[in-house]
């Protein structure tokens, strides 16, 4: 009898990174589409510029490193979008482009390349740019605004955000229903909240997520906002909390990450639950009224605490001791 030995994994399955990675771009599409129709085209070139700042730096980096090109799996390209969604459509294009080599190089690549990284690329490159470049990244232009294609948005008009409003603190003036379908000054992924839902709807349709993370961190930051409300009525405070803001951009598209999400059911449900009392505290707390961003990329970093604590026992074994 012959046998044929191979390394691991001896089980396989139909999942691969291009198709996990093309459904996360296929459910980013109404969420672009949403910032384009809001922004107007500079949405859409400001989100090639990223993307292709993304893919340029990945395929140099491994060509450098004398490492095999992983252009075709779509995992920059992804980084680019959701890096441009986390970006208001007034930044200038340098600073997309700049924010995306970082992504790449500095988070990604030196870290081991995909599935290596600490932190969520695209989350990690909004932080060194709102840490160096903060008013770059603080200047909302109003839905319909006429931003100019090329060159600098530095003259286009800005609008606060309906975060501003409640740092007063105060019910923003903005209505519920804008919020949700998409008339209302933000980053570009900001745009819609339906667009988001539709998206995260589709990617766990696809199995491609699961509906843990999402679930506990807006359940969380629901539940937070609605007990200590700020408002006249706390439960449009408690949905302006949900709606406005990337709170549903980081719950469905960054807080899902594989790589810096637990693997555990019961840790991805405690780190949702970590991202939602995060962001709430920043909200309540913070100098900058999202509090999204630094959430995730704390919880980012007790991500494999969680994953120890939380992994099942083996079989057989007992506890203290071995079986």
């Amino acid at each position: 009898m012959n046998l044929t030995v191979t390394a691991s994994p001896h089980i396989r399955g139909r999942e691969s990174t291009g198709r996990i990675m093309r459904d996360v771009l296929i459910a980013l599409v109404p969420a672009l589409a949403a910032g384009t129709w809001a922004y107007g085209p500079r949405a859409l070139l400001l989100t090639a510029v990223t993307v292709l700042a993304c893919l340029a730096s990945e395929g140099l980096f491994r060509v450098l490193t004398r490492q095999h090109n992983t252009l075709a799996d779509g995992s920059a390209a992804v980084t680019g979008v959701l890096l441009a969604m986390t970006l208001p459509a007034t930044a200038p294009y340098w600073l997309a482009a700049l924010g995306g080599v970082f992504a790449v190089v500095a988070v990604k690549g030196l870290c081991g390349g995909l599935g290596q990284n600490i932190f969520n690329p695209a989350l990690a490159a909004r932080a060194f740019l709102l840490m160096l470049w903060p008013s770059w990244l603080v200047r909302f232009a109003a839905p319909g605004a006429e931003l100019p294609l090329l060159g600098s948005a530095a003259e286009a008009a800005t609008s606060a955000t309906p975060l501003h409003h409640m740092q007063m603190p105060a019910l923003p003036e903005t209505p519920l229903l804008d919020l949700f379908l998409g008339n209302v000054a933000g980053c570009i992924g900001e745009a819609s909240a339906l667009a988001l839902l539709l998206g995260g709807v589709y990617l766990v349709a696809r199995k491609v997520i699961s509906p843990r993370i999402p679930v506990a961190y807006l359940g969380s930051v629901a539940l937070l906002t609605l007990a200590f409300s700020k408002g006249e009525n706390p439960l449009q405070w408690m949905l302006y909390s949900l709606f406005g803001g990337g709170v549903m951009l980081g719950a469905i598209f960054m807080a899902t990450d594989y790589a810096t999400s637990p693997a555990t059911p019961r840790g991805q449900l405690l780190y949702g639950v970590g991202c939602g009392v995060l962001t709430v505290l920043f909200r309540y707390n913070g100098l900058f009224p999202g509090g999204v961003t630094y959430a995730i990329l704390l919880m980012n970093a007790a991500v494999w605490l969680i994953d120890r604590y939380t992994a099942p026992r083996r079989f057989g074994a007992v506890k203290g001791g071995a079986a």
